[in-house]
This record gives structure tokens, C-alpha cells and sequence, in this order.
């Protein structure tokens, strides 16, 4: 199922059991039918039903969103092998911890809010009747070093946009990955038709608006003393790209 594809379920239970393997990532089918308090052939029925509707998979004994597949990309430079791929729930620890290890630099307010929203809800990639949320993971020997994230609104008024987040550890930066993650999640929305992206950042964060510059973003407005940091009023530079 393509993250970006309509929901419609045309029996309630179905949704009911979609909904709670979308919020939950990988579950047992007996934690499902205790749940939702659904009778085991019921389920069973449903769960078929689903399958082949290509909103869930099998994974051993449990199920969970059939996301689309996307190809890992594997890349060496100055002598360092990183991969960029979809991230596993597996990954979801190492994800909050690369977030929150930029987030503490201070300098990228909106990255904090991302790995609060995924540490706390427990699951990463998202698809609902809400709101979605598509990521990348930039990868150094199965270590999860960097991400690219991207807000997906359900509204139809801006359903031709998104906020995008990009983030990297810093003693992995200097070698690409950055412009690489960067790269692979305009691909994916430009490929998905959105026309426009976004990202803001602090005015003290001048390497983070360069990179984004270099790579064709611009500045399309500033919000004064939108932040405070340390006791410091800063402002917000709101920069967009335009994929059209």
C-alpha cells in the first residue's frame, strides 16, 4: 500500500482492525481479537479480507501495515559506506535517539517535535484517515545515523504539500549523507506528486539554511523572535522548495 493511497474500508470491524495494527506496528492477531473483543473466525475473515486488499501483511505469527516497499541505496564516500532505506520498528529506539542527539544541539526546534511524536506513539511510519508521516533512515554499519522525515497532511488544501525535517549526527556529517537523505525525500514527494515542501529552522542556524540554499530551497518568510533559546529571542526562517 503506497502511504499516500485513500483508506476505504467498506465494513467497520476492518477499519477498526486496520486502525489498530496502523497505530500499534506490529501485532499478534490474538492481541487484535482480545482487543477489539471480535470473535476469532470474524477476525480471520477480516484479516484475509485486508490482506488481499493490500492494507496489511503477515510477518511470522503477527501482521502490520503493508507499506510499499522502497529500494535501501546503498553509497561510499571518502571511504564511508552508508545505506538510506525505509526504517524497520526495530529501528524506532536508535531513530529517537539520532532525533534527540540533534535536537540537542538547540538549533532544530522542529526536529525535537518529530521524536517526541515517535517516541511517544510508539511507531514510526504512519497512515491514517488524520494525517501520514514517511521516513528514510540514513544507516553506518546497521547504526541509524541520520533520517529524513515528511509531514503528510490529510487536508485536501494542502494535501499538495508537506514539512520535511532532515537530521544527522554530527560526528557523521561531512561526507554526503545529509544531501543524500536529503535527495531521496524530495525524490519520494516529487514522485508522489506534492509540489511543495517546507522547512523551518532558527535564524542561528546558519549551516542548516546553507545546505538548504545550496539545494535550490529558499527563504519565503521570517517569524521574529519566534523562539527563545537559552533565554534568547530568535527568529524563525520559514523556507519552502518548490518541486513543480
Amino acid at each position: 500500500m503506497d502511504i499516500t493511497e485513500s483508506l476505504s474500508f467498506d465494513h467497520k470491524d476492518r477499519k477498526d482492525i486496520y486502525d489498530y495494527i496502523e497505530s500499534n506496528g506490529t501485532v499478534r492477531e490474538d492481541e487484535i481479537r482480545r482487543s477489539l473483543r471480535l470473535d476469532p473466525g470474524a477476525l480471520g475473515t477480516h484479516l484475509t479480507i485486508l490482506r488481499r486488499d493490500g492494507y496489511i501483511r503477515k510477518v511470522g505469527d503477527k501482521v502490520q501495515v503493508a507499506y510499499e516497499d522502497e529500494e535501501a541505496e546503498v553509497y561510499e564516500v571518502d571511504g564511508t559506506e552508508f545505506t538510506i532505506r525505509l526504517p524497520q520498528e526495530i529501528d524506532r529506539d536508535r531513530l529517537v535517539d539520532a532525533i534527540n542527539e540533534v535536537a540537542a544541539e538547540g538549533t532544530y526546534i522542529e526536529a525535537e517535535t518529530v521524536a517526541d511524536v515517535v517516541d511517544h506513539e510508539e511507531v514510526i511510519l504512519r497512515h491514517n484517515e488524520v494525517g501520514s508521516r514517511m521516513f528514510f533512515v540514513a544507516t553506518v554499519e546497521d547504526d541509524v545515523v541520520g533520517w529524513v522525515h515528511l509531514d503528510l497532511p490529510e487536508a485536501e488544501k494542502l494535501s499538495h504539500t508537506a514539512v520535511l525535517t532532515v537530521g544527522l549526527r554530527p560526528e557523521h556529517r561531512g561526507h554526503g549523507i545529509g544531501g543524500k537523505l536529503l535527495e531521496r525525500g524530495t525524490e519520494w514527494a516529487r514522485e508522489h506528486e506534492f509540489e511543495k515542501l517546507y522547512n523551518s529552522v532558527p535564524a542561528t542556524n546558519e549551516e542548516a539554511i546553507e545546505f538548504l540554499e545550496s539545494r535550490g530551497w529558499e527563504t519565503e518568510a521570517v517569524r521574529q523572535d519566534h523562539y527563545k533559546i537559552n533565554g534568547h529571542y530568535v527568529d524563525e526562517v520559514m523556507m519552502a522548495v518548490d518541486l513543480r
